[in-house]
């Protein structure tokens, strides 16, 4: 068809999509089902072969032929072999997510280019007049796809496989468990695994906290004395978006503490996250209930489970100093617009780093940071206990919370510890995860991405102190992706109640670990060692995010490793920017005021409430909190930390005291900008000769950095020199190196 042609197409609206309702198809599906390798459940919609994958590079633009194909769950590129690639093991054919494909809530945008006409950003209702040339997916999680169709003869097929993407993904929304996701994702943990990639797979046991050994374990390795796991919630009876049990003092009986609950928001109560060697306890709550009526047994115990024990007890009001859920997707749309080439705004080279200074997206990461670091700096240096309260509990308290226990335990430093931290303080806790990363695109409303703002602030560690954590960035990469795919439990539910709910788990896996694709229940005499019951029978239930030799090879999984990991080689120092503090004058460390008193930390300073509890009359007290003669400012504690290590006995190996200033907060460069075609292309590199390209760009970026004058970094981060700039000072945004 000529592009001059008054004929157009019209795409079908979503309600008369023709994607199959149930596992029948036509025989042309089945036959693209057997060419195409598709994970049990998955359909084959349409097809294109002789398409061309543009790949950009430093070096210029190239491409990659291969056959483009739309299914009911995602967008697939499978490349023609070439003789010349034989370095590597392929990965598992039945891979959801690879760098070649991309599922379908994963696009933002679908754009469709022709040489004669505008580029149109399709949706499935849209009304395509010209052949497409060349067909566009920009990717939330920052990648772009690019595919030009052949140009001889093949047009009729470009057009068919462009609709049936439009179509299918305006279909995909929907509520997990329903068709077609309950039958493909749940024979995912089926897929076939070599035994050498499940081997590796297993040194890494999480513990996914879904049962009571779990919660035994980790109170057991944090050594808190006093603390006991409580199953008041073990039915969701008390709350359904807490986890099954929790940690409360010994002393409070489960009929004692069911008399707190009903004084905060969502009966979210206090409770135990980490308890630090030193004696110091952190906590997270949800606010106090406004229309609470508190009798004089229920102050009692709120009281005994705010101060835990101790004296003294420090309240951190989380939202005080840290951006809402609203400000953090604000800012990451501006960030996502900025970051992706070829946007609808696009922004001079001059003015780009203004404009993502404009995004305030590195301000939240200063500011997360920055709070983190003074949660840590308390818990180092007081014996008290402080609790984190939120509104809700369920946003900012676990990426604070998160923080404090990465700055302060090196396990969480760990890749075993780091994924039991995510479950514990994230997937359990009940961070709304349907809602805030909108998988399903139900309701964007709620959206806002809490827990990539989360793995950018961990990113930051990385590069503070790149020896003090067993991850990299690689797998903080792989992470931010596999946030996007919508095939397993992790990230697909609000809370553990939704999981339970919809019978997609089994309690009787209390450490994962996969063995040849399934889930087999640990060996009864280990259960009876842990305290725990062996449950009868397979349930099929969805894989955790977790699997990682479902969507990355052997490889792959090993570049997850830092091989510069050093633990215990610090131990008994804080550790700043990388470096053990050295010992200086003695200052006058900070001390609270009173004995059996409450205090309000915020904006830097600790504030002394006039009563132990804000209810004043059986009401929430409108005045709140005042300040104390014996206010201290945050820049002294944090002086007293560093000048003068902790006393305590059993000591970290080292408390991390990041750098929140300008120069240190980067851009996430790899993440953000990898649609860049001056940035690295891809995840990890495929063959010898690109990975040798990536050695040759290191050494000339090692040859940069000794030259004279500041490198001034433009748009995508390609860096000029700019001659009377002193040595070594950057730009407080540029991105790292």
């Amino acid at each position: 068809m000529l592009p001059g042609s008054r004929t157009s197409f019209k795409i079908q609206p979503h309600g008369l999509a023709p994607v199959p309702k149930g596992p029948k198809s036509s025989d042309k599906r089945n036959r693209n089902s057997q060419a195409f390798p598709c994970i049990p459940g998955e359909l084959v919609l349409e097809e294109a072969a002789r398409v061309r994958k543009i790949v950009r590079s430093r070096g210029g633009e190239g491409s990659v032929l291969g056959t483009l194909y739309c299914t009911n769950l995602r967008v697939s590129f499978v490349p023609e072999p070439a003789l010349s690639d034989t370095v590597g093991a392929p990965r598992h054919p039945t891979c959801p997510h690879n760098e070649h494909d991309v599922v379908l809530p994963c696009i933002r945008r679908l754009v469709a280019v022709n040489s004669f006409t505008k580029a149109k950003m399709l949706t499935a209702s849209s009304t395509l007049k010209f052949i497409p040339e060349e067909l566009v997916l920009y990717c939330r999680d920052f990648r772009v796809l690019r595919f030009r169709f052949h140009e001889s003869g093949l047009e009729p097929r470009a057009f068919q496989v462009t609709m049936a993407i439009a179509q299918a993904q305006q279909s995909s929304g929907g509520r997990p468990g329903t068709w077609p996701y309950s039958t493909a994702i749940r024979n995912l943990e089926n897929v076939w695994l070599r035994t050498e990639e499940a081997s590796l797979l297993s040194s890494f046991p999480t513990l996914l906290f879904e049962g009571l050994c779990d919660w035994e374990k980790e109170l057991r390795r944090l050594g808190a004395a006093g603390w006991r796991v409580s199953s008041v919630n073990e039915r969701f009876d008390m709350a359904t978006s807490l986890p099954k049990y929790l940690w409360v003092p010994s002393r409070l009986l489960d009929n004692e503490l069911k008399r707190a609950f009903a004084h905060f928001n969502a009966r979210r109560i206090p409770r135990l996250c980490w308890h630090h060697p030193g004696g110091s306890n952190l906590l997270r709550a949800a606010g106090f209930h406004v229309d609470s009526d508190p009798e004089k047994e229920d102050v009692r115990c709120v009281e005994a489970l705010m101060l835990a024990g101790h004296t003294q007890c420090v309240v951190v009001e989380t939202a005080a100093d840290l951006p809402g859920p609203a400000d953090i997707q604000l800012s990451y749309l501006k960030l996502w617009t900025l970051c992706l080439p070829d946007s609808s705004v696009a922004v001079a080279d001059e003015k780009w780093l203004s404009a993502l200074e404009g995004t305030r997206w590195l301000d939240h990461v200063r500011a997360c940071l920055r709070k983190a670091s003074e949660v840590a700096t308390l818990l180092e240096e007081k014996t008290c206990s402080v609790v984190l309260q939120e509104s809700d509990d369920r946003d900012l308290n676990c990426l604070l919370a998160s923080l404090v226990q990465i700055l302060s335990d090196p396990h969480t430093r760990t890749q075993a510890g780091f994924q039991s931290l995510l479950q514990k303080e994230w997937v359990v806790a009940g961070h709304p995860f349907l809602q805030r990363l909108n998988l399903l695109r139900d309701n964007d409303r709620e959206e806002s991405p809490v827990f990539l703002l989360f793995l950018d602030c961990v990113w930051q560690l990385l590069q503070q102190f790149p020896t003090s954590f067993e991850y990299t960035e690689a797998y903080l990469v792989a992470l931010h992706d596999s946030s996007y795919i919508p095939f397993f439990s992790t990230f697909l539910f609000n809370c553990q109640w939704e999981r339970d709910r919809r019978n997609q788990h089994r309690a009787s896996n209390q450490i994962y670990a996969s063995v040849n694709g399934w889930r087999e229940p640990p060996p009864l005499e280990i259960l009876q060692k842990g305290s725990c019951l062996a449950k009868e029978g397979r349930v099929p239930y969805l894989p955790t995010i977790w699997d990682w030799a479902l969507r990355y090879t052997a490889p792959e999984r090993a570049q997850f490793r830092n091989p510069a990991y050093t633990r215990g080689s610090n131990t008994g120092n804080a550790i700043l920017n990388g470096n053990c503090a050295p010992p200086g004058e003695d200052k006058p460390e900070a001390t609270l005021a009173r004995n059996g008193a409450m205090y309000l930390f915020a904006k830097g300073a600790l504030l002394l409430q006039t009563h132990l509890f804000p209810w004043k009359n059986g009401s929430l007290s409108k005045k709140g909190w005042r300040q104390a003669p014996s206010s201290e400012s945050l820049s002294e504690q944090e002086w007293s930390l560093r000048s003068k290590p902790s006393s305590c006995l059993l000591q970290p190996d080292g408390l991390l005291c990041p750098v929140s200033l300008g120069p240190l907060i980067r851009l996430w460069r790899r993440c953000y900008l990898r649609g860049s075609s001056e940035v690295q292309r891809g995840l990890f590199a495929p063959t010898l000769a690109e990975l040798a390209n990536e050695l040759d760009l290191l050494r000339e970026r090692l040859g940069d950095g000794q030259a004279m004058g500041s490198p001034r970094v433009t748009r995508h981060g390609s860096r000029e020199p700019q001659p009377g700039a002193p040595e070594g000072k950057r730009s407080p945004l540029s991105p790292s190196r």
